[in-house]
């Protein structure tokens, strides 16, 4: 490992790995990614459709997943993708975290250096109890969200595999920032990015509001520290605090608009309506709070779509997605008094968008 390295890696506002062959192999586990799981579903999912269609008829979102897996376990080419699936995963996150273990002591320490400068606008609570729900290993990264000290820098590097080359700029976060929707009589001065993981979105979101305070709040201190790290290396007067989404501690109507960018299939179905009542509560009357979730069984999903979010539940740990999936999760939103609209339209085809206004 040599010192220009060195420098890039911890002086990037992206990470870089420790070594030139943990990259090109990280390249490589992208590009499998790539082919094996993202353009190869499109065809495992047509097989399993006709599968079921002629195995079971018509069905709908009531049918048992107990049948549909069992119908489609037996196709070879469906049971050799979960296999690439759960393999891509674990090499990912295995050779990521190996790569930048040899420089945790200065990464943790710039990390805390940052976080105790009278520039730093993190607030970590010492007291701070992380639920248990919330320790999950989510997508097999080792450690969670919450209990690896590297697992910001991880994540980063990590998901910038998992996208596939599709976000290596944070494009995914700079659609959602730019298209999401604003409140009608367009007066924005605070604004929640919920589960906000690193903060790209949260930066992003400050660059499209420059005059609003920014706030970023996750429940992963790991996470927070990174994102505070990178936020002061890019000069973005953004704040982050760690809290749970279903008890965050703000005023009431204290937000214009409100993100949250695929939080709710990581969190427990009575958590879910937890966090809905409590963003009702500090989301100002007229403004949005603006979701970019998973699908919802009960609106036309197909059987392979069904079947790809069970096995993604048991070997990709996503124990809570099946809860959110099969929720009528627009009864939750409008249970809790929000007006529904639909959201914008995104380019990733798999998530729905949609946009709940408090009523003035």
């Amino acid at each position: 490992m040599n010192n220009i390295r060195i420098k890039s890696i911890l002086n990037s506002k992206d990470p870089v790995p420790s070594k030139l062959a943990d990259e090109s192999y990280l390249d490589f586990v992208e590009t499998f990614r790539d082919i094996a799981g993202y353009r190869n579903y499109p065809l495992v999912a047509q097989q399993a459709d006709k599968k079921i269609s002629n195995e079971l008829g018509k069905i709908d979102h009531k049918t048992p997943i107990k049948e549909i897996k069992k119908i489609i376990n037996k196709i070879p080419f469906a049971a050799t993708w979960q296999r690439f699936m759960r393999s891509h995963q674990e090499m990912m996150w295995r050779r990521t975290r190996e790569s930048f273990s040899p420089l945790k002591d200065k990464i943790l320490s710039l990390m805390e250096e940052a976080a105790n400068s009278p520039n730093s606008k993190l607030t970590i609570d010492k007291d701070f109890k992380v639920p248990e729900y919330a320790r999950e290993e989510i997508h097999l990264q080792p450690g969670g969200y919450t209990d690896d000290p590297l697992g910001g820098i991880v994540y980063h590097y990590g998901t910038k595999v998992f996208y596939a080359g599709t976000n290596d700029n944070d494009e995914v976060h700079a659609e959602i920032c730019e298209t999401l929707t604003l409140p009608k009589d367009q007066k924005i001065n605070n604004v929640l990015d919920i589960g906000c993981s690193i903060g790209q979105a949260t930066i992003l979101l400050k660059d499209k509001f420059p005059d609003a305070k920014v706030i970023g709040l996750d429940v992963g201190e790991p996470l927070l520290k990174y994102a505070n790290w990178r936020a002061m290396k890019l000069k973005k007067d953004v704040y982050f605090k760690q809290g749970l989404s279903e008890d965050t501690k703000f005023n009431d109507n204290s937000f214009d608009i409100v993100l949250s960018y695929i939080l709710f299939h990581e969190i427990p179905v009575e958590v879910i309506k937890k966090t809905v009542d409590e963003i009702y509560r500090i989301v100002r009357p007229g403004g949005t709070f603006c979701i970019y979730e998973f699908p919802s069984a009960s609106e036309k999903m197909p059987a392979s779509q069904r079947w790809m979010i069970d096995y993604d539940s048991i070997n990709n740990c996503e124990p809570y997605s099946p809860g959110f999936v099969y929720l009528d999760f627009k009864e939750v939103l409008t249970n809790a008094g929000f007006i529904l609209e639909p959201g914008p339209k995104n380019s990733n085809m798999f998530l729905q968008t949609i946009t709940a206004i408090k009523p003035k």
